[in-house]
């Protein structure tokens, strides 16, 4: 799984989402891209499985860039535990998505099955997302 290195603090607030990306919201290496259209937070197993599929589509020909990373902590507490006695242990990493971001980017493939494949990675995602193209 993704996972930042190493971290100023262990554990974080939630935070404010933005209402739309500032940064991020360009088609900057491939032809095809996958753009949010959503507010969430994306964890690392949703990003690791998507990139199999990237992966395996893009093994003979093609190439793809995964412009997220989870790098927000989301802590849990374990089960049948009372309120209070402090804030839950990291239970795993999310990456923290507003609309117009950029996830992931496809060039080498053909338009349709860029299409196809992006159409399977979105399913995998807890946020909605259209397929982009670069304009020429």
């Amino acid at each position: 799984m993704l996972a930042p290195k190493r971290q100023k603090f262990r554990k974080q607030f939630r935070g404010v989402w933005r209402r739309l990306a500032i940064k991020g919201e360009k088609l900057v290496f491939g032809a095809y891209g996958l753009k949010s259209l959503t507010v969430g937070w994306i964890k690392d197993r949703e990003i690791e499985a998507s990139r199999v599929v990237l992966a395996r589509a893009t093994r003979k020909n093609g190439k793809f860039w995964i412009r997220i990373f989870p790098d927000k902590a989301y802590t849990k507490k374990p089960p049948e535990v009372t309120m209070g006695a402090g804030k839950g242990e990291v239970s795993y990493f999310v990456a923290s998505v507003v609309p117009g971001r950029i996830l992931f980017e496809i060039d080498g493939l053909s338009e349709n099955e860029s299409n196809n494949v992006l159409k399977n990675v979105s399913s995998k995602l807890s946020v909605r997302a259209k397929i982009v193209k670069k304009l020429l």
